[in-house]
């Protein structure tokens, strides 16, 4: 797919942050991870970077913030679920 007018034509990959599934049947365990969006959920990705424990009273996610917001700098979209985790966890490390 090439401009033949003279314009430059610019590929863009994009990178998600999302969760992969890796708990067993009715043990939800998540990775959340750096992944291009057109991997498939529980497929290859960059980078993992935190987990996430539905099941797990508490404290049940850790992420790398710094590297979560290396990656957002570099272009990378997080999901609606992971942006929550990041705010929530932006927040808490603000107020320590």
């Amino acid at each position: 797919m090439g401009a033949s007018s003279g314009w430059k034509t610019i590929y863009f990959m994009s990178v998600k942050i999302r969760m992969k599934r890796v708990g067993a049947k009715n043990t939800p365990v998540f990775r959340i991870v750096v992944a291009n969006s057109r991997s498939p959920r529980d497929g290859k990705f960059i980078e993992e970077i935190g987990t996430y424990q539905p099941l797990k009273q508490g404290d049940n996610v850790t992420l790398d913030l710094e590297r979560a917001k290396l990656w957002i700098t570099k272009g990378a979209q997080p999901s609606d679920t992971v942006a929550s985790f990041i705010k929530k966890l932006s927040k808490a490390a603000a107020a320590a």
